[in-house]
């Protein structure tokens, strides 16, 4: 700026000069004449103009370069604004970065705090985690040794018997349901033990199931096994058994109801062979039953326990790729069984008791008078003084579903007893055979037993019906009513989800073959019957099983001694309403049973 003021300045300066310089001129145009004098002066003044011209000049030159540096100083100045502005957002923005990181920095501390914090905790929570694997572990090392076992079943179930006339022959249905639980542990590597309860009548070892009745009462639930296995490690072939334990041995129904579960001991010993190219397993066993003891002198054996001794022998048989079979022969001898007709109301909790007659004086007229007094069928019986004449408790035969064995009244000692004795002499032949449907195999199982301690069966037989008469006069014998005849064939099996199987049954069971009492409880009777069955199932989950089954069956002789009979039937008396005569069969009974069976 300064500059421009100076440049002004010298242009108003020289003006003037100029303008007198202009003016001589002009007048010399017109006066040629002009003197020496004069032009001299004219002279100096235009060197003094053009001096002074070049000192504009260079006071121009000079103001040119001033301005050109005052130029370079603006652009310079410039640009150094402009690097400063540009310092200045670096600056702002380091400053809004450094904030930032300020900022950070602080969350960064507050989240490295909380982290040493939850480091802290996941520190405490890895060690309690750890101290709780360790009790988890120990807890699963424990449970591992042991084997949950169980099922709940729901059941329907219809009954259906009649004849021509028969008032009393009704329908009957009814619901039923079966509960189990138990486990199997190893004690350690050389011992097994195993516990379970059930559902069903504690007085009645033949079923765990319980009706829909009694006003919705609780049901009741009892020790159903209790037992310890002796198999070791180092003998594999032996097996010790003691307490209440299922079966150990090969069986069906025709000797023992699935559901009861024998107590006493079993020794097995087992082999199995691989080089052998048909025998695959060899085995024999021993059991030891126990099922009433006396305690004391006297009684209906002097004090003898009753019993139960025998042995198996079986095996395994791979009589070919496709046919596999498992032979086994049981004799079994029943020791003592006479405790079983006598038993107590209390053993076999009877439902209804017979009432007990008692003779004393009535005080105010001093007369005898004979008062009736009912015995409890459940509980401990009556504790009196024997003066009074009351029993502490009656006796009963057990037999869940009738006892229909023939029995006969020991004069000598006023008791009830079997007519035969029970040596079990029992062949089984189970086969399996394989088809092109692996889930289709072809099961057959057949079986024989003879009762080989059975007597003869004395009977008198009159114009109206049969008499049972042991030492009578009159007598016809039956021969010896001891043999069994069962079979069993099916298709499918029943381990995989979807599995169907299906299968027939044929039972010819002689009335002294087996004790009534142990026999299946959902056959027609125990004893001297023919039985058909027929049965499906299907497995509609892996654990969860849809079953039918049909029993058909009729009373073998119906005029034997205990047979089972229709309602209102009668076979001694010819004038009764219904009346069966010599040769008639017994009405089949029908009795349908619908399972759904949740397993555990």
């Amino acid at each position: 700026m300064n500059a421009v003021l100076k440049v002004g300045a010298i242009l108003l300066l020289a003006s003037p000069l100029l303008a007198q310089t202009a003016a001589p001129a002009r007048k010399t145009a017109r006066k040629p004449s002009a003197s020496a004098s004069d032009i001299q002066a004219l002279k100096d003044a235009v060197a003094a103009q053009q001096q002074q011209l070049q000192a504009l000049q260079q006071q121009l030159q000079q103001t040119n370069q001033q301005l050109q540096q005052t130029s370079q100083q603006f652009q310079q100045t410039q640009q150094q604004l402009q690097q400063t502005q540009q310092a200045a957002a670096d600056a702002q923005q380091k400053a809004a970065s450094l904030e930032s990181s300020v900022a950070q920095k602080d969350a960064v501390d507050k989240l490295s705090s909380q982290f040493a914090d939850v480091q802290t905790t996941l520190t405490n929570n890895a060690v309690s985690a750890q101290d709780e694997q360790k009790r988890m572990s120990a807890l699963e090392s424990t449970l591992g040794r042991f084997r949950w076992t169980g099922d709940v079943r729901v059941r329907g179930e219809d009954f259906f018997q009649t004849y021509s006339g028969c008032t009393a022959c009704n329908d009957r249905n009814r619901a039923r349901i079966r509960v189990r639980f138990g486990f199997e542990g190893r004690l350690n590597d050389d011992f097994t033990a195993g516990v379970a309860l059930a559902t069903g009548s504690l007085g009645d070892p033949t079923t765990t199931n319980e009706t829909f009745t009694n006003n919705f009462d609780r049901k009741t639930i009892g020790l159903d096994k209790g037992y310890i296995t002796y198999n070791p490690v180092a003998h594999k072939w032996l097996s010790l058994t003691g307490g209440k334990f299922v079966y150990q041995w090969q069986r069906t129904q025709v000797t023992g109801d699935p559901d009861t579960n024998p107590e006493g001991f079993d020794e097995k010993f087992s082999k199995d062979f691989s080089g052998i190219p048909v025998l695959k397993n060899a085995n024999v066993q021993f059991m030891q039953l126990f099922y009433n003891e006396a305690s004391g002198n006297g009684g209906l054996y002097n004090g003898r326990d009753s019993f139960a001794v025998g042995g198996q022998v079986g095996g395994k048989l791979e009589l070919t790729k496709w046919w596999t079979l498992t032979p086994s022969f049981l004799v079994l001898n029943w020791r003592y069984p006479d405790s079983i007709l006598n038993s107590s109301f209390f053993a076999t909790q009877a439902t209804t008791t017979n009432n007990v007659n008692v003779t004393f004086v009535d005080p105010t007229t001093n007369k005898n008078v004979v008062a009736s007094f009912p015995v409890p069928g459940e509980g401990p019986g009556c504790s009196t003084p024997a003066s009074s004449g009351l029993q502490s408790s009656q006796s009963c035969a057990f037999s869940p579903n009738g006892m229909t064995n023939s029995t006969f009244v020991d004069t000598t000692s006023g008791k009830l007893r079997f007519l035969s004795r029970f040596l079990y002499a029992d062949v089984i032949l189970n086969n399996t055979f394989k088809t092109g449907w692996s889930r289709l195999p072809v099961n057959l199982l057949v079986e024989y037993e003879n009762n080989l301690n059975a007597s003869e069966h004395p009977f008198d037989f009159t114009v109206t019906g049969k008499v049972v008469n042991p030492g009578g006069a009159r007598r016809q014998d039956l021969g010896k009513q001891s043999h069994v005849y069962y079979a069993d064939v099916s298709v499918g099996q029943q381990k995989n989800r979807g599995d169907i199987q299906i299968g027939y049954a044929f039972l010819r069971h002689e009335q002294d073959a087996t004790i009534a009492s142990f026999n299946e409880s959902d056959q027609r009777a125990p004893s001297n019957i023919l039985q058909h069955r027929v049965y499906g199932l299907w497995r509609i989950r892996q654990n969860t099983t849809a079953a039918v089954t049909w029993w058909h069956g009729r009373t073998l002789d119906p005029f034997l001694q205990n047979a089972s009979l229709a309602p209102q039937l009668q076979v001694k008396d010819p004038t009764a309403a219904h009346y069966l005569a010599p040769g008639q069969s017994e009405p089949w009974l029908n009795r349908f049973q619908f399972d759904l069976i949740y397993t555990f």
